[in-house]
This record gives structure tokens, sequence and C-alpha cells, in this order.
């Protein structure tokens, strides 16, 4: 069978700032590969590739060649060489969603599931940016009138007291049964006051928490898991973190009451399908993610969520990122209410 694969580089346009306690994003790249098959003519199957910036293991500056000579060794093999591709989560990531794809000839219900045939939709959390505190109070008032019942706010920008006023007023509307709320703090606590941190957050009724310190901490984290308040969900510390061995000891030492899985981070769809089986062994919970991606991405994460957690997904995803950017992929997706539908053609 005669493979070809097309890389394509696109730039994506947020419609507003995207803020976190590493920065502000405006722009996001990604790599767009379209593979095709000889053996299925006029079908095209694709994936995306889209490290994100002084996060992705994978941030390499020669990342397009590194990413051509992946997809050409894909052609000549007819088979993904995952000892070779492992390191480069992104690119696994978007290789395993193209060759889904064309297993389907082109079709993008990547997943046979009830979301796949357009009888279920998948609970996603609203989320609300970084940002002033009139601003993030504006798009919070919005997703709750969007009727987002799962809330994830992200922190770190503003002055920490601010950002419990906001929690606050969450809780004054809303009870924990009524509106789940979730916190980000992408690593900004320092280690020495984050205990304190999270005993106020406690009061609010917080369901969970990820990565309230810098990845790489374990002690430090370890430490936090067995004392605070809050259950801990870990993020980017899962980043890098490849083999079956590592991931076991990091999962055994730290214990977290959650993993978060991006795929295009954390071993494309196969290795985050790991972590999660790994986690559940273990007592652990979990759910699934986008990073940011174009609708490409996001399509194929959605189906990995619903074939993964099955066709009864209780908890809330982090798949609402498709009407991030002015100038996204139109794929059959949209989202009603607190739930991301696959739109299925007749």
């Amino acid at each position: 069978m005669a493979l070809h694969i097309d890389i394509t580089p696109r730039i994506f346009h947020f419609k507003q700032p995207a803020g976190t306690s590493r920065g502000v994003y405006l722009t996001r790249k990604s790599w767009l590969i379209r593979l095709t098959s000889d053996e299925k003519p006029g079908v095209q199957a694709w994936g995306e590739c889209a490290p994100l910036p002084q996060l992705s293991c994978d941030d390499v500056p020669d990342y397009e060649n590194v990413l051509h000579g992946l997809c050409q060794r894909f052609c000549k093999t007819g088979a993904i060489d995952f000892s070779v591709i492992q390191p480069y989560p992104s690119m696994l990531f978007g290789l395993e969603s193209a060759v889904e794809q064309l297993r389907r000839n082109g079709s993008p219900a990547l997943s046979d599931s009830a979301f796949a045939r357009g009888k279920m939709g998948i609970p996603i959390n609203g989320l609300v940016w970084m940002g002033t505190f009139d601003e993030m109070c504006i798009r919070l008032d919005k997703k709750l009138q969007q009727g987002f019942r799962c809330i994830k706010v992200k922190i770190g920008a503003i002055d920490f007291q601010h950002e419990l006023a906001l929690l606050r007023r969450i809780r004054e509307q809303f009870s924990q049964s009524q509106v789940e709320l979730r916190i980000d703090a992408n690593g900004a606590f320092a280690p020495h006051e984050a205990l304190a941190k999270l005993e106020q957050l406690a009061a609010l009724d917080i369901h969970s928490i990820e990565q309230p310190i810098r990845q790489g901490q374990w002690a430090e984290m370890a430490r936090l898991c067995s004392q605070s308040p809050v259950p801990i969900a870990l993020d980017e510390e899962l980043i890098g973190i490849n083999g079956s061995v590592q991931k076991a000891e990091l999962l055994d030492y730290i214990h977290p009451a959650f993993i978060v899985l991006k795929p295009s981070l954390h071993g494309g769809m196969s290795g985050a399908a790991e972590w999660i089986d790994m986690a559940l062994r273990r007592d652990i919970g979990s759910w699934v993610t986008s990073a940011l991606e174009s609708n490409i991405g996001l399509n194929a994460i959605a189906h990995f969520a619903a074939k993964t957690y099955g066709d009864a997904v209780i908890m809330p995803q982090g798949l609402g990122t498709g009407l991030l950017y002015t100038d996204n992929i139109p794929m059959p997706l949209t989202i009603k209410g607190d739930r991301l539908w696959f739109l299925r053609s007749s």
C-alpha cells in the first residue's frame, strides 16, 4: 500500500488573548498532515501536530524537519514506529489521528460510540481565561448564562485575593451541587505558600486544582497531595514521562487525586490511554482535555474520550475550545449547553 503525507504549517488566531500563568497566546501554530493512500483514491485523512511553545517536550527548533522525517518513515513502513516517535507526542497524536481517519475511509467519525452516532453529547467544562478581574467576571457570567455547570478558572495572573473574590462570586449564586468549580494554577504557587492557598480555596468547595506548583518537584507535590484539602490533579507534571516504568513511578510516588490528559502533550492517544489505565488501577481519576488545537485536533480528542470512557461519559471533559479561533477549520462539532456534540451526516 503506497502512502503519502503532505505537511502544511498553519497559523490560527485567537478571538481574544488566551492568558495563562506562562504568558498570553495571540496565535497558535499547527502543522496539518494530510494522509492519502493509492489503495483509497479520493480519500483524505487529516491529523494535527501542534506543540505548545515552551511547554511541550517536543517543542524543538527543527520541529518541521523532524516531522517530515517521521512521516517519511511511516510512509515507507506503513506502521508507526513508537520506539522512534515516542519523544514527539504532538507528532504521534497527529499521525495517530490521520491513520484512524484513513482506516475509516476519510470519515471524521473517529470512534464507534454514541457520540459518533450523534446520540450523546460529551459533558464539558466552561473555561474562564485569565485576565483582569473585570474581564474574568464578564467571562464567568457568560459561561454561567450559557448553561455550563462545570467551570474551570485559570488563576495566577492577578492578585490571589481577587481570584478568591471571583470564585466567591460563583459560590454566592450556586452551591457545589449546582456548579462544579475546577481551578488551573499552571504551577503558579510557590511550594512554601501552596498549602495555605489551598486551604483558602477549600472553603469555596473546589472540585480540584490542576498543577498548583511547577512540575519537577516530586517531593513537594507528593506532600501537597497528601495534605491538601483540595484534590490535586497533575497536568504539566506528566509531560515528557513516556515510558511505562516512569509513569508508574510518578503515580506511585505522588499519588494525585486526578490526572488530566492532553494527547498532544502526554504521549499521543496511545500514551494517554496508558496513563488513564494505570491511574484507574491506582484509584486515580482522570479526564481528557485539548491543548488549544484547532477543530481537527479537537475532533480527534473528543472521539478518543468517547472511546476511552464509554458511552456514559459522566465527568466533564476539557473540550470546549472549538470557538477559540477566528479562522478555525470547520468540523461537524457543536456545543449545546454544556455538551459537545458530533453532527452525524445523514
